[in-house]
């Protein structure tokens, strides 16, 4: 049973400002203060939390009990022989995200994140890059705080370093893709499971490891991660071409407009639509919403949003299965929840 819509945004919402309190006090601005204001600049913009939600909520459905505030820094593990720090472990999957947008901008050369100029914009290029670097390096430091024996303890860094690693490996294929004649369906599906999905994976998995569950509960969390991670990219995909460019906080339109492969075009070029003639222009800035308009009323027409939309759909429901290892509780609800609310919402 997943908990209303609701119900899932003041649970995330909640969640979102314990996490923005715990950068304050975990990531302050110190010397150089450049430095760190570029490491903070897209925390401070903003961002819906979704991965270190999901790893307080998995924490809280694992000790089926509530936790609230400075709770979380004192989860008992599953046998209570020790006490983990799981805001700790929520900072750093949120750290590792920045890190990955800070040098995503930087390589696509985008202008805005979040609605603010992207950290090589407002700071510069060698800036960005050390911010993001310094991210990086953070991420592991705050997974060192969290505590517990040192056998969990590893297998959560162990986790964290295996995720970056495989970030990196989707980059790299977003990138090739877009010098690439042709794409399959599946090689970009195997694409956002490494560049997206396995950091909603770690976000689930992590605090399992930390808490102490078994096996099978650890790897299904994992398997609902990468899931709706999947699920979550290729909503972006639709909502790229359908949501105006003042809530997306960066132009409508630009996987189009850039080349990307997306599970909306592939589909589309299935269909044998000529996507490559939808946005004719080498300016992004000089394509006029009208263009963007009819480009998407093609892509409607050749039933490529819906089937992307559809696709996300039964990646959700696939995920939802996986979390019948956990407990009956208000966290597992929400859990299911917040994956409907993946695909569901506006932007």
């Amino acid at each position: 049973m997943s908990a209303p819509a609701s119900t899932v945004k003041a649970a995330v919402e909640s969640r979102r400002e314990l996490v923005n309190a715990a950068f304050d006090e975990r990531l302050p601005i110190e010397e150089p203060e450049r430095l760190y204001r570029a490491s903070r600049h897209l925390l401070d913009a903003g961002g819906k939390r979704l991965r270190p939600v999901v790893t307080l909520l998995v924490a809280e459905a694992l000790v089926d009990d509530d936790v609230a505030g400075e709770q979380y820094e004192a989860v008992p593990t599953l046998d209570g022989s020790d006490e983990i720090d799981l805001m700790a472990a929520a900072a750093s999957i949120e750290t590792i995200q920045s890190f990955t947008l800070i040098h995503d901008d930087i390589m696509d050369d985008d202008d805005l994140r979040r609605g603010v100029p992207a950290v090589h914009r407002a700071f510069d290029t060698e800036t960005a890059i050390l911010a993001g670097d310094t991210l990086y390096s953070k991420a592991f430091e705050f997974m060192l705080e969290t505590g517990g024996r040192p056998e969990r303890m590893v297998q959560a860094l162990s986790e964290l370093a295996q995720t970056c690693t495989r970030i990196c490996e989707g980059q790299s294929l977003d990138v090739e893709f877009e010098r690439r004649e042709a794409v399959t369906t599946d090689e970009y599906i195997h694409m956002v499971e490494q560049k997206t999905a396995v950091l909603y994976a770690a976000a689930a998995r992590v605090p399992a490891l930390l808490l102490g569950a078994d096996q099978e509960t650890a790897d299904a969390l994992g398997a609902y991660g990468l899931d709706v991670g999947r699920a979550f990219q290729i909503r972006d995909d639709v909502l790229d071409l359908t949501v105006p460019s003042e809530q997306l906080g960066k132009q409508r339109g630009s996987d189009l407009i850039e080349g990307k492969r997306t599970a909306v075009t592939l589909h589309a070029r299935e269909q044998g639509v000529d996507v490559e003639s939808l946005v004719t222009t080498d300016d992004p800035d000089a394509v006029t919403e009208a263009e963007t308009d009819a480009a998407v009323a093609t892509l409607e027409e050749a039933g490529s949003i819906e089937y992307a939309r559809t696709l996300s759909r039964d990646l959700v429901e696939r995920g939802k299965s996986r979390l019948d290892v956990l407990p009956d509780n208000e966290a597992h609800e929400l859990l299911a929840g917040l994956a409907e609310y993946l695909i569901e919402r506006g932007y």
